[in-house]
């Protein structure tokens, strides 16, 4: 007589097939990311309802959509490699302005927020803080080719897949010696449809592109408002600058576009699921503990799995295999107000049009009285001049006395200017690093000393002991 018969019955198949589902479906999306993953996934897993109605909807017919109803998604999308907005970006030379950017801009925003900035300059005596921003500078050296093909990450998920493998296997031999064939079953059934589930969905290339850059276009210098308080500059050329503001990661499947491959694997785990709510409640009470400790062991490997942080690592798939860049190539500043922080990256963007860089003025400062207008036409002009050199190694606004015209307003308009003088500070700063990281290569180490006229650098001196004059 079974034990189910003796009037104890677990009874788990009910929840069977939604317990874990989310955790499962995290999991199942790293096949693309870990280096053999997509062979890892042979061990009776729970929640295959879930993963069944989630990859159901990339299938494209009218089969599947009867089977599976609800919209049909792009895998790239579905596994969040791609989907979300970014900030919008205004290029300096070329006139573009793109009010959404897409999810490898998001990502590389991300990025450059969580770089962490110097000491802001505040012993400047122009320097005020109302509501702190940032600038970070990132120059782009390589262009990534139209299409690539990142390669996957490694880690210890190939030998920790092992333990629920090893489980599952030892549960079923265990029904198979107590006799219990409907658990050995049901077991073995949630081996082969997760194992052909992980495979076929792995299956799919993660890729990167982005459209050619035009013939003869200029440089893509550019700036990234990301929210209020953050502005990302963009320096290189066009393609590299496109990479990133037009760029999107993409998964391909030969099946394309009915993806009937997975349409099968999510029937299987829909099948899968039916099987456990009409033969678990036949099987013995030592067959449904089997069972239920296979899908706790699969559980707590989910849910490792589903613990790293995927959006991390398309981040440090982004810069280090699309973008080829060194994380020193990416400098942060702090500065005290959003009129300060707009100037600054209006000198990291010069020298360019002043039609262009007005621009991109009006857009990041909108502020149109005649106060406004006086000061923002001030600034372009200085900047005109003082980046006729191309490149000048310090740069000073000194601005003239404040026209009588606004002598009501006089007061705001220093602060302004003062706001902008800070800027031309923090400026010299970044030259000053930037000087200081060229003289420090092999060839040129210890050939030289920058000094500008309101501060100066010694050989060992970083940004952050940098001291206004």
């Amino acid at each position: 007589m079974s034990d189910t018969k003796q009037g104890f019955d677990l009874d788990i198949s009910g929840v069977a097939g939604f317990f874990g589902g989310d955790v499962s479906v995290s999991a199942m999306a790293t096949v693309h990311i870990y280096e053999g993953r997509k062979w890892l996934g042979w061990y009776n897993q729970p929640g295959s309802y879930e993963i069944a109605k989630r990859y159901g909807q990339l299938s494209r017919s009218r089969f599947w959509d009867a089977l599976y109803p609800g919209v049909n998604v792009d895998p790239a999308i579905l596994f969040e490699f791609d989907g979300t907005e970014g900030p919008k970006f205004m290029a300096s030379q070329s006139g573009t302005v793109l009010a959404k950017t897409g999810h490898v801009a998001r990502l590389f925003a991300e990025e450059c927020k969580d770089l962490k900035a110097p000491e802001p300059l505040r012993n400047i005596p122009t320097w005020r803080t109302t509501t702190p921003g940032y600038v970070s500078v990132a120059h782009l050296s390589h262009i990534p080719l139209q299409e690539e093909t990142p390669h996957q990450e490694r880690n210890s998920t190939s030998i920790l897949a092992s333990i629920p493998i090893l489980t599952s296997l030892g549960a079923c031999a265990g029904c198979a010696a107590i006799r219990d064939w409907y658990c050995f079953a049901i077991i073995l059934l949630g081996i082969i449809s997760s194992g052909l589930s992980c495979y076929v969905i792995g299956m799919g290339t993660l890729k990167f592109k982005h459209p050619p850059q035009a013939p003869g276009a200029p440089p893509g210098d550019g700036v990234l408002e990301s929210g209020n308080t953050e502005l990302i500059v963009l320096k290189g050329s066009e393609g590299a600058v496109t990479a990133i503001t037009r760029g999107q990661f993409s998964l391909d499947y030969d099946s394309k576009p009915e993806y009937r491959g997975i349409g099968i694997c999510s029937m299987l785990l829909t099948l899968q699921f039916v099987a456990q709510l009409l033969l678990i409640p036949q099987a013995s009470l030592h067959g449904q503990l089997f069972f239920l400790a296979t899908l706790a062991c699969a559980w707590v490997y989910n849910s490792y799995l589903s613990s790293f942080d995927r959006e991390n690592i398309q981040r440090k798939i982004l810069l280090e295999q699309v973008l080829r860049m060194d994380r020193k190539k990416l400098e942060k500043y702090e500065l005290g107000t959003r009129t300060a922080m707009v100037t600054f990256a209006l000198l990291l963007l010069a020298p360019g049009k002043t039609v262009a860089l007005k621009r991109v003025l009006d857009d990041l400062l909108p502020n149109d009285t005649d106060v406004w207008a006086y000061w923002k036409g001030e600034v372009l002009a200085r900047i005109e001049a003082g980046f006729r050199n191309n490149d000048p190694p310090s740069f000073s606004f000194n601005f003239s006395q404040v026209p009588d015209q606004f002598k009501d307003s006089r007061q705001l308009l220093q602060t302004l200017q003062g706001d902008a003088e800070a800027a031309a500070a923090v400026y010299g700063v970044y030259r000053t690093g930037r000087h200081t990281t060229i003289a420090a290569s092999p060839e040129a180490k210890g050939t030289a000393t920058y000094k500008s006229d309101s501060m100066h650098y010694r050989p060992g001196d970083s940004t952050e002991t940098l001291a206004y004059r």
